[in-house]
C-alpha cells in the first residue's frame, strides 16, 4: 500500500529539507496544498498508487491543526504525520540570519511569531506519528534521520542508528535507547591518550582492557538483540541507540563503533554518527 506522509512543524525547523528527501526517496511531494485540498486528499478508502509526501504549515491556506487532526483519525493506517521541531532560541538565530520574517508576524519581532506558531500547531506536534528536533542536527543528520524512517517499505526489518555523544553536551533527542557508559575506564587521563579517539587503536585497547567492558557488551546483545524482532513487529523502522561518556571522545567511541558492528555482523542495517567529535565521523566516512 502506497503511504502518505504529512510534513509540518515550526516554520524554520527543516520542513523543506524534509520534504526534498522525501522526494528523493521516490516520494512525490507537493508542498503548501490548500487546506480544502488536503480534505480530499485524506479521505478514508482512496487508492494512493504513489508514496506522497505533503508539506502543510501556517502559511497553508485555511490552515487548522484541529480539523486537520480529525482528519487524520479519520484517516487509514498508511498516513503519518511527521513534525519538525526546533529550540525557539535556535529558530529565532535562523530567522535573524537569514534576515526572513515570521509568516505570522511579518511586521513583529521573530520571537512573537514563533510563540504564536508553537500555541497554533501544538494539536499537531501531540497527535504527530514522528517528531524531529533539529536543534542538534545537521542538515545530513536530519536527511539521515528522515531516510532511516521512511527509506525502507513498511514490515521491513528496521535500520539501526547507533551514536556517540558527550553527556557535557545534552543527550541525542531523537535517541530512543540511551546508556552511559562513564563507568568504564577513562583514557582522558592518560597524557599520550588525551588528543586521541576511540578510532584508535590505543585508547580502544585501553577501554577494551576495563573488565567491565566485556560484561558490558555481553549484557549489551543479551538486552538488546532479541528485543529487535518486536520493535519490528510494533512497525518501527528505523531505532537509534546512544552511548554517551563525559567527552563524547573516547569511551562512547569504543563503545558504539563495537556495538554497531555486532549488530552488523547479526544481519542488521546500521549506520554509526559520532555526534560531538567531528574528526571520527570524517573518518568513519573514508573507511
Amino acid at each position: 500500500m502506497s503511504r502518505i506522509v504529512l510534513v509540518t512543524g515550526m516554520s524554520g525547523a527543516g520542513r523543506t529539507t524534509a520534504l526534498k528527501v522525501l522526494e528523493d526517496l521516490g516520494f512525490e511531494a507537493v508542498d503548501n496544498l490548500p487546506a480544502t485540498l488536503l480534505a480530499n486528499l485524506v479521505r478514508p478508502g482512496d487508492r494512493i498508487e504513489r508514496d506522497l509526501a505533503v508539506g502543510i504549515d501556517c502559511r497553508t491556506r485555511a490552515f487548522d491543526p484541529q480539523r486537520l487532526c480529525q482528519q487524520l483519525a479519520e484517516r487509514s493506517s498508511n498516513l503519518s504525520l511527521l513534525f519538525l521541531d526546533c529550540d525557539d532560541e535556535i529558530l529565532q538565530r535562523r530567522f535573524t540570519e537569514t534576515r526572513r520574517r515570521h509568516p505570522l508576524e511579518p511586521d513583529r519581532p521573530v520571537t512573537d511569531g514563533i510563540l504564536r506558531e508553537r500555541r497554533l500547531i501544538a494539536p499537531l506536534r501531540e497527535r504527530a506519528d514522528l517528531v524531529i528536533d533539529t536543534s542538534q542536527l545537521s542538515p545530513a543528520r536530519l536527511r539521515q534521520l528522515i531516510g532511516g524512517h521512511f527509506g525502507v517499505a513498511k514490515g521491513a526489518r528496521p535500520t539501526l542508528s547507533v551514536i556517540s555523544f558527550a553527556y557535557r553536551n545534552g543527550l541525542p533527542r531523537e535517541a530512543d535507547l540511551v546508556f552511559d557508559v562513564r563507568f568504564l575506564a577513562n583514557p582522558h587521563y592518560v597524557d599520550e591518550l588525551r588528543p586521541l579517539t576511540g578510532q584508535t587503536e590505543g585508547v580502544r585497547s585501553y577501554v577494551e582492557g576495563d573488565p567491565a567492558y566485556a560484561l558490558l557488551m555481553e549484557r549489551l546483545e543479551g538486552l538488546i538483540l532479541p528485543l529487535l524482532p518486536f520493535y519490528q513487529r510494533e512497525g518501527k523502522s528505523y531505532l537509534t541507540l546512544a552511548f554517551g561518556c563525559t567527552g563524547g571522545r573516547h569511551r562512547s567511541i569504543v563503545v558504539a563503533e563495537s556495538f554497531a558492528e555486532r549488530l552488523r555482523n547479526s544481519g542488521w542495517l546500521v549506520s554509526l554518527w559520532h555526534r560531538d567529535t567531528p574528526e571520527a565521523n570524517r573518518e568513519a566516512d573514508a573507511s
